[in-house]
């Protein structure tokens, strides 16, 4: 089922309104909720806007609630984000982020007691969009195993990393673990296998079935005990530059709330060798010889452009099921 994105968006910000979200955070909230779908991130737009919902109404989520400054050191800052609406203080954080790079070269905001951002790469494209550098990434509750171990002690914590072109920004997205969580109830939804293993069996075995990953809750790091080490230096970062919850913190409470996430901006040497560098780099990967000749390999934001492109013009695809129970929404 497609719906057009306006229509999608307005839904959104309905709901927010009766929420009572102030009209500009209503409108920010909800056009980028519509975005995360439009683009093909369908696990964090539509698909989650329940939670997001229950979460405001459960005082999780503080609607009126806005950042504020704790520390300043040259091009570091350290906010709070007095649990206010993780979109909202993620866009605030990297648009703060690109005025420091503006008069340093470089931008680091590191913010604590935040909430979640939804998609992550909505801030590299922010970044890009606005002709910067961007890398962000946060902390989350503990939900992937390190490597050597059987229990969950490490957050999937997100890093994004987007590099401004023209032609198309190139916009790095990635979930720590094999698949993102999301994406692994998705496929549980539609009742298909993951293209490659995604995690364990209550065996210990690799799988490729979304619904015993998750049931054994040992999701496979990428690169196995690369990734688990990634994941690692990713909340030590996002802890110590924020002073804020670490992971462990976070799962010690009931619910995923308050964490810990870092915005860095970096202004880019402009010109055309720059672009040249950055095309002849792409046209080398793109030049491999293909596994298989009728998929073109593609580089990193590169497919979100196509779904943006197509959904804007056919409408958002949405799961029925969650569309009819947002509609039905009664607050």
């Amino acid at each position: 089922m497609r719906i057009p994105f306006e229509q999608l968006k307005a839904e959104f910000k309905r709901i927010l309104l009766k929420l009572d979200f102030p009209a500009d955070k209503a409108e920010l909230c909800a056009t980028i909720f519509a975005e995360n779908s439009r683009d093909g991130v369908y696990t964090h737009g539509l698909n989650r806007f329940p939670t997001f919902v229950r979460y405001v109404k459960q005082g999780i989520v503080k609607a009126a609630s806005e950042p504020t400054l704790v520390n300043a050191f040259g091009a570091i800052e350290q906010w709070d984000g007095n649990l206010g609406p993780g979109i909202i203080n993620a866009r605030f954080c990297m648009d703060r982020a690109i005025k420091l790079a503006h008069e340093n070269g470089i931008g680091c905001i590191a913010i604590r007691n935040t909430n979640h951002w939804m998609r992550g790469g909505t801030y590299g494209w922010q970044a890009a969009d606005a002709g910067y550098i961007g890398i962000n990434f946060t902390n989350t509750i503990a939900n992937v195993a390190p490597w050597g171990g059987t229990t969950p002690t490490l957050g999937n914590n997100p890093l994004v990393i987007a590099v401004p072109r023209e032609a198309g920004h190139v916009v790095l997205d990635m979930a720590i673990s094999q698949f993102s969580f999301g994406k692994m109830h998705q496929y549980e939804s539609y009742g298909e296998q993951l293209p490659v293993s995604g995690g364990y069996d209550k065996d210990g075995n690799l799988s490729t079935d979304p619904a015993e990953v998750l049931a054994s809750k040992r999701v496979l790091p990428i690169g196995f005990w690369k990734g688990s080490g990634l994941t690692l230096v990713l909340d030590l970062l996002a802890t110590v530059l924020s002073q804020g919850r670490s992971t462990k913190q976070i799962t010690d409470q009931d619910t995923e709330s308050g964490v810990s996430q870092v915005f860095i901006a970096i202004k880019p040497q402009s010109g055309r060798q720059t672009d040249e560098l950055i095309e002849e780099i792409l046209n080398f990967t793109k030049s491999s010889n293909r596994v298989d000749a009728d998929k073109p390999i593609s580089y990193p934001g590169e497919n979100t452009l196509k779904t943006r492109n197509r959904n804007s013009v056919e409408g958002v695809l949405v799961d029925e099921k969650i569309w009819a129970e947002v509609k039905a929404l009664e607050l």
